[in-house]
């Protein structure tokens, strides 16, 4: 009996995956993003570690069957997604994932500024991304103001978020994607939890905390070290006093 030879169909896997972009030589990412360890943070703040997403220029597309239909956000936030699968087509393709990210984020810079407020804006509400924010820590030499937000409407256009002004230099945004505020503060790029009352801490704010508890809990170790060693003399001292009173005693 011969054995009869299947050809498989062309299915979605057939696709290649977007293509490879190589990093952009821009600090403006590094200094607000992944500097202080702001995406681990809201993992551990919005979601599961399994099922969250969050990343630094990750190709955005609505499909690998059109790979050159894709933008590289700066940051983006993707709950009950497929982390793996971001892996395996080298970015997020939104039909493959099931829904676009909930949130993303470009930081303005002297070479991409226009197109984040312009073209950028058209395709992630193309795409059906709920939430667009822009962030300029340049108060708006690169983009068009210090601080901006979209919400997608029901007509899948881009409406603006109301910016409320706390300040000369400090302005902030309601994230519903995040149920945080988007926070301008002196220049720089801050979440504020209405919940908590507070800023949200970074991953290196973590760090540094725990490390200041360990040292702080290694002093006090050594200072309780130092007192029973002084302690401990105090006694010897006083074993060898009463030795020697017991020894006068004898004596007389």
């Amino acid at each position: 009996m011969t054995s009869k030879t299947i050809t498989p169909t062309k299915t979605e896997r057939d696709f290649e995956p977007f293509p490879e972009h190589p990093p952009r030589d821009d600090m403006q990412n590094w200094i607000h993003l992944n500097r202080d360890g702001k995406g681990a943070a809201l993992v551990t703040r919005i979601g599961d570690r399994e099922t969250t997403t969050t990343g630094s220029e990750v190709p955005i597309g609505p499909t690998l069957a059109n790979r050159r239909d894709h933008r590289i956000p700066d940051f983006m936030v993707s709950k009950n997604s497929k982390p793996w699968l971001i892996e395996e087509d080298g970015g997020y393709a939104i039909d493959r994932q099931g829904k676009p990210p909930e949130f993303v984020l470009e930081i303005a810079s002297r070479w991409t500024g226009v197109i984040d407020y312009t073209e950028k804006r058209e395709d992630y509400a193309r795409y059906g991304i709920p939430e667009y924010w822009r962030f300029d820590s340049t108060q708006g030499e690169y983009h068009d103001v210090a601080l901006a937000g979209d919400r997608l409407g029901d007509d899948g256009q881009y409406e603006p978020i109301e910016i409320e002004r706390l300040g000369e230099s400090r302005f902030r945004g309601y994230s519903e994607a995040l149920e945080m505020y988007v926070c301008w503060e002196y220049g720089e790029l801050r979440f504020y939890d209405p919940a908590s009352g507070s800023y949200m801490r970074t991953q290196i704010e973590d760090i540094a905390e725990r490390r200041a508890e360990y040292l702080r809990a290694e002093r006090e170790v050594a200072a309780r070290r130092e007192a029973e060693a002084r302690a401990a003399e105090a006694e010897a001292e006083i074993r060898r006093l009463r030795e020697r009173l017991a020894k006068l005693d004898d004596s007389e």
